[in-house]
């Protein structure tokens, strides 16, 4: 195995089916990686606009002196007063759950991207390194600043 960067246009990627022997193959392969970057970068922002957008619940508003006295029973009082403060919303009531299992599917395609991309890399060939490369920069470059766009807005619309 060839342990040494090259500017072949031949080469085998990831599978056995992905043989690349020419330039327009080289071409192709090389935008497919660079596209596989760009979609793993999209993944990396995607965990981090979940975990912002659900990481604080809306604060309740504090209740005023009327409502805590109404809430509150003496013993000269043995009728039940009922709940004043609104239902949960399902918003709130399942985030934890929706945001754990988002961020364990995310964290899953982004791992296994990820590896690949590092396989497409161990190939050793100049052109799919720097697609990855490439893919890699304008990725960040174009949407990490969405990052504080998309975390502005409010949680649970």
């Amino acid at each position: 195995m060839r342990m040494t960067f090259d500017t072949s246009s031949s080469v085998t990627l990831l599978f056995d089916f992905w043989e690349v022997h020419g330039v327009g193959g080289m071409l192709l392969s090389v935008l497919v990686v660079f596209l596989l970057t760009l979609t793993y970068e999209v993944l990396k922002v995607s965990r981090i606009w979940l975990s912002k957008r659900f990481e604080k619940s809306p604060e309740e508003p504090p209740a005023d002196m009327s409502t805590s006295l109404e809430s509150s029973q003496s013993e000269s009082s043995l009728t039940p007063i009922a709940s004043t403060q609104p239902p949960v919303p399902l918003c709130t009531k399942y985030r934890p759950v929706f945001l754990h299992c988002a961020q364990a599917l995310l964290h899953v395609l982004q791992i296994t991207l990820g590896y690949l991309l590092m396989l497409c890399v161990m190939s050793y060939n100049t052109w799919i390194f720097l697609a990855v490369i490439g893919g890699s920069v304008l990725g960040y470059y174009l949407l990490f600043p969405l990052v504080t766009v998309l975390t502005s807005a409010a949680p649970c619309d």
